[in-house]
């Protein structure tokens, strides 16, 4: 049994490198060859973004209809550390993450890593204990220089490329998209989710080699009402199911997820019954995920402008409500501004809090971006997102919708608040 509980290794591991995000890999390569796990033998790599986590859950659910043994490891989480490993579709124990963790520390000696080093060779190490046939790994940070990649894709995914993390990972959509082709490696299907592809990730997919694939070009979706049809280079799957996860931008990603199992089909054969119950099963909270009860309140997790615009979207494709109130946190680097120019149309009534971690981006100040815009009359402010949300909730009509967004932390404090 381990000396130190799930909470006290994550503590543990937060004050062990001086910077919360470190890129690089000569640490976790270092470490990792002295822990002497295999790597996985199929390995899905995806980045993008915004939408791998949905992308990741798809082809999970699908591999795991199809009977095998499947290791997922994602990030952020919402409530749990035990959601970003997930083997063979259940979560982590708290016993298999301390277990991995102990692997971890003995091999690094004075070795630093970040929280997400230390979890990435954790979650490796989980999957090494118990044999999973592919592994699916949603990079963290941009790709190139992320913990993930470590492991050599079998297939590498990018789902999409806007701005986000710019200081990290430049300036601009080609910069980003350059990094984010970074988990492409030579003669391997590489799979990129829009028509649009930033010139430098083509560049570099050509570069080293890569088998790269473009959504509009090698696959395509052809969408009717209530199903749709996957056309790809391997062949084409008929009459499929609407994904579970709400969003047409969802069949974007349920292209890229089939796309890759497409490229990986003489090693990983799936029939069509599994896609379709896959497509039906498959979960993902916070996704526009909407909560039973009125009014209804749904729950959103982007945090940049191009994911706010995929949420107003999917707002306006939700029906008739009278109102609209958001309940609006955001971290303080990331583009206010831009998501609340995304969101402007949808919301009727603004709802600002501060979330409760120490990027937060105070509420007065997105009060004031808001203002700036012309909705100083439509903006109340509070302490706490779950006090925002009690507001929203005493406000709101029957026939209203509440709308909360902003950042992971955002829904997770929405969540625990919830009755």
């Amino acid at each position: 049994m381990s000396r130190r509980s799930l909470d006290d290794w994550l503590e543990y591991i937060s004050a062990q490198h001086p910077a919360a995000i470190a890129l690089g890999l000569d640490r976790v390569r270092e470490v990792a060859a002295r822990m002497g796990f295999a790597s996985p033998p199929v390995v899905i790599t995806v980045g993008g973004t915004n939408g791998k986590g949905s992308t990741c859950a798809i082809v999970e659910r699908i591999l795991l209809e199809a009977g095998y043994r499947v290791g997922l490891y994602t990030s952020p989480h919402l409530l749990r550390y035990n959601e970003r490993v997930r083997l063979n579709g259940e979560e982590a124990t708290d016993e298999a993450l301390t277990r991995a963790f102990e692997c971890v520390e003995a091999a690094r000696g004075a070795t630093p890593l970040t929280y997400f080093e230390f979890g990435t060779l954790a979650a490796l190490d989980a999957f090494d204990d118990v044999k999973v046939e592919v592994a699916i790994l949603e990079v963290g940070l941009g790709g190139r220089l992320d913990a993930v990649n470590i492991v050599d894709a079998d297939v590498a995914a990018v789902v999409s490329v806007d701005l986000d993390h710019q200081a990290y990972l430049g300036p601009d959509r080609e910069s980003i998209g350059f990094e984010k082709a970074g988990i492409f490696r030579a003669s391997r299907p590489a799979i990129f989710g829009d028509s649009n592809p930033p010139e430098r990730l083509v560049e570099h997919a050509r570069a080293i080699g890569a088998d790269l694939l473009l959504l509009g070009r090698d696959f395509r979706v052809e969408a009717q009402d209530r199903q749709w049809d996957f056309i790809g280079r391997k062949g084409t799957h008929r009459a499929l199911p609407m994904p579970a996860l709400r969003g047409r931008w969802q069949l974007k990603n349920a292209a890229v997820a089939l796309a890759a199992l497409d490229e990986l089909s003489a090693r990983l054969p799936v029939s069509l019954g599994e896609v379709k119950r896959g497509l039906t099963l498959v979960r993902l909270p916070g996704r526009l995920q909407a909560l039973p009860g009125r009014p209804s309140i749904v729950l959103d997790v982007g945090h940049n402008p191009h994911a706010a615009r995929a949420l107003a979207e999917g707002l306006g494709d939700m029906g008739f409500f009278k109102k609209t109130l958001g309940v609006f946190a955001m971290l303080g680097d990331k583009d206010i501004g831009g998501v609340v120019d995304a969101m402007r149309g949808r919301i009727d009534r603004w709802f600002v809090a501060a979330a409760n971690v120490e990027r937060a981006a105070p509420a007065q100040r997105v009060a004031e971006i808001l203002a700036q815009r012309g909705l100083e009359g439509a903006t109340r402010t509070f302490a706490t997102v779950p006090a925002a949300l009690d507001a929203a909730r005493r406000e709101a009509g029957p026939d209203d919708r509440i709308v909360v967004f902003g950042s992971f932390h955002t829904v997770a404090e929405a969540l625990q608040s919830a009755p």
